[in-house]
């Protein structure tokens, strides 16, 4: 891979990494957030207070998901893997996917009336969501030419 798209995926993984610990959408971080419930849906008749408020452990959580995915692509920085780079993006993008998708079937209501609030402060969001676009562009570049 080229250097500028090393520092580029290193810095991917960084905003990837600081990402699992922001706000994702109003105050619920991934944290908050349990593999179960993206895997069934969270529970009918919950608020977004009520997930916010739930102790979740860290292994349990969505939390564990976006570090390991910001971990394969510190790897594929490191390595100059671009399999690893592309295992992390597609992860990646897979767990925005269902985190929006499953956000969106329980509190489409809530989300589309509140969206000023609920959207005002969510770096954690923008951070994961942006690295992983960033790194998806940065593994598009083509590779340098080898010279004979």
């Amino acid at each position: 891979m080229r250097t500028f798209v090393h520092l580029l995926l290193l810095v991917c993984a960084v905003a990837v990494a600081v990402g699992a610990f922001g706000p994702l959408i109003g105050t619920l971080e991934p944290r908050h957030v349990q593999l179960t419930e993206l895997r069934d849906g969270f529970p009918a008749g919950r608020s977004l207070e009520q997930i916010q408020a739930q102790s979740v452990t860290l292994q349990t959580s969505l939390a564990v998901v976006i570090l390991g995915v910001a971990a394969v692509l510190l790897l594929a920085t490191l390595f100059g893997s671009r399999l690893l780079g592309w295992l992390a993006v597609l992860v990646g993008l897979a767990t925005v996917g269902v985190l929006a998708w499953r956000l969106d079937s329980s509190f489409d209501k809530q989300i589309r009336a509140d969206y000023h609030q609920l959207f005002s402060g969510t770096w954690g969001l923008y951070a994961v969501g942006g690295g992983v676009i960033v790194a998806l562009l940065c593994l598009l570049v083509p590779r340098e030419r080898r010279a004979f």
